[in-house]
């Protein structure tokens, strides 16, 4: 197969080949669908390898031969190898820049100039596709719109062929699983930016408001009433020696001192001085 690579990348798929005893195309078709996958997945179909089949970094590979647990560490090794090599190492050649037209659509290509430089392009069931692992965007084309979704965690490895399917529909194989455009987030035709801005929170109805609960003032609190010692019970004091007239006397004198002296109230002493009075 003809592919360019730069002369670093030729040498080290050389050296490669040497080792796994493989061809120099072999190789290159490896490196071209781990490339395809981002560089942590691959769908392949290698004669030399068994045929068809399908790896993923980690420890998941699947060959034609299913038990042939040595070809899978083989096609295990080769790929983390390139992987590598993607990683640390300028593989393709700089595409020259093409002139940027109206719509940011250069005039080489059908998809938009700012999304870059594809790693894999390709047509089905009359659409086309051109993949963009490093700014994780698809575009699509299908007659004549072109759509550029976000891709997402998704690391594509592959389309999947439909049979029969419906003009303009396509779908693809990653990490995942097989998925179509309709789980994808849609961006348009024009490039965006590597983080799209996050929908704005959706708008609820304004919460009724309420109004504060009337606040009352406390009621007064009411100093005790004063409580009263009981006024002292004074008895008549008996005649003693003299006549009754004498000691009444003598007793209604003694309520009145004790009266100027505020311990018996008016009332009180006017009611022991009518008693004694009574008397005589």
């Amino acid at each position: 197969m003809e592919a360019t690579v730069t002369p670093e990348a030729e040498q080290a798929v050389s050296d490669i080949a040497q080792r796994y005893g493989l061809s120099r195309d072999a190789v290159l078709a490896m490196l071209f669908a781990v490339n395809n996958g981002g560089g942590t997945m691959a769908q392949f179909s290698i004669p030399e390898l068994g045929g068809s089949g399908h790896w993923m970094r980690g420890g998941m590979t699947m060959v034609g031969n299913m038990f042939d647990n040595a070809l899978k560490a083989r096609v295990d090794g080769l790929c983390n190898e390139l992987s590598q090599l993607l990683a640390t190492t300028t593989v393709f050649p700089p595409t020259p820049a093409a002139n940027v037209g109206f719509g940011g659509f250069t005039a080489n290509n059908w998809w938009p100039g700012d999304l870059g430089v594809p790693s894999s392009t390709g047509s089905q069931n009359g659409a086309r596709y051109a993949i963009f692992p490093g700014t994780r965007r698809l575009a699509i084309e299908f007659n004549g719109v072109t759509r550029v979704f976000d891709t997402g965690d998704h690391q594509i490895g592959g389309v999947q062929q439909q049979q029969g399917g419906m003009s303009g529909t396509l779908s693809f194989t990653s990490q995942f699983g097989t998925f179509d455009t309709s789980s994808l987030t849609e961006l348009g035709t024009q490039a965006i930016v590597d983080t799209p801005v996050a929908a704005p929170a959706p708008r609820h109805a304004a919460e009724p408001q309420y109004a504060p609960e009337p606040q009352y003032a406390p009621e007064p609190q009411y100093a005790p009433e004063p409580q009263y010692a009981p006024a002292p019970q004074f008895d008549a004091p008996a005649p003693s020696g003299g006549s009754d007239a004498d000691a009444i006397v003598a007793a209604i004198e003694s309520l009145a001192g004790l009266h100027q002296r505020g311990i018996l109230s008016d009332d009180e002493f006017a009611q022991k001085k009518a008693e004694l009075l009574g008397r005589l």
